[in-house]
């Protein structure tokens, strides 16, 4: 398939706003039952919970760079029954405004003590409104990664690594930015964001891994006696058949060569999971900020890298019967 970077730019940032909102949430959570200190309302969770705010604002604009008709992108939520893409439309407004609420009512403090036990352990309306906010963004990965993984046809797509990846390579960027995040405004974090995000990272390493093999193994159900419905074992394609490009040329293949797709794909590795670790926990041993914003910066370069050869690899079969262009 040929990459939009439209959708590039908006599965990756909302990727991290994702992840950096459940790390904030994590966080959170670890503090009211007494495993982490209680941060500052305003400084922490507010700002953190606004940041991922943005990031998912960003994707929501670089979205509408893939529209025709931008005015009309209300009528993509009218087929949720049916369409993962529509569910999309709707879990991503919903998570935003839940973020929202969440960071209102950390900044203006606006949090009620629901429940305390016996042992220390605080239920706060925030959390409820934080888990509310959590399932909202496991939906939103869930809508994203099937709106790939439900074309049957793309053979690469069509696999539950897509949505797992989808999950972690956000999850990963957006704990890394937590660390880095955590590094100027809650300093005793940084570690366990650290610990955390590497954890994840490895993860992704292992799942994309898997996706990387599976799609090299891939024996595609199309050929080119299918393509042109003619069952002789010996076929060959001289033409494309018309002497100009056409959208089938231009939208269903990348036009790149093996040796650019194979430097893509070690490019993405690297800079994805190995060197985001190693500025990770260099700045974590030397207390650097700026060494953790480079780890964050250098992973979400290798992210666009990753989703820019996850649409490309996409074999469209109909790119069997253009194959000579």
């Amino acid at each position: 398939m040929h990459p939009a970077f439209s959708v590039i730019f908006l599965t990756t940032l909302i990727g991290v706003g994702q992840g950096l909102f459940l790390a904030i949430f994590t966080g959170q959570s670890y503090s009211a039952v007494e495993l982490l200190p209680t941060e500052d309302s305003v400084q922490f969770y507010a700002t953190g919970s606004m940041l991922a705010l943005v990031f998912l604002f960003a994707g929501l604009i670089a979205s509408l760079f893939h529209l025709g008709h931008p005015e009309r992108a209300w009528r993509a939520a009218t087929k949720w029954r049916t369409s993962w893409l529509s569910r999309e439309v709707i879990a991503l407004p919903v998570l935003m405004f839940l973020i929202f609420v969440y960071s209102l009512m950390h900044y203006f403090e606006w949090d009620t003590m629901l429940f305390t036990s016996k042992t220390g352990a605080r239920l706060q309306l925030t959390l409820v409104i934080g888990m509310l906010g959590v399932i909202a963004t496991f939906a939103l990965f869930l809508c994203t990664g099937m709106i790939y993984a439900a074309i049957k046809f793309l053979q690469e797509w069509a696999s539950p690594l897509t949505v797992i990846n989808y999950l972690l390579l956000g999850t990963a960027s957006g704990f890394i930015l937590a660390t880095a995040f955590s590094s100027y405004t809650a300093p005793g974090l940084v570690k366990f964001y650290g610990v955390w995000a590497t954890i994840i990272t490895l993860s992704a390493l292992i799942t994309r891994s898997a996706a990387l093999i599976r799609n090299a193994r891939i024996k595609h159900k199309s050929s080119i006696q299918t393509a042109i419905g003619v069952r002789h074992n010996q076929i060959q394609q001289k033409s494309m058949g018309f002497m100009g490009g056409s959208v089938n040329t231009r939208d269903f293949f990348h036009h790149k060569t093996r040796l650019f797709m194979k430097s893509i794909k070690w490019i993405f590795i690297l800079l994805t999971f190995f060197l985001p670790l190693l500025f990770l926990w260099f700045g974590i041993e030397q207390a650097n900020s700026n060494t953790l914003i480079m780890a964050f910066i250098i992973q979400y370069l290798g992210l666009i890298a990753e989703r820019w050869f996850f649409f490309a690899q996409a074999n469209h079969p109909q790119n069997i019967y253009y194959q000579t262009i």
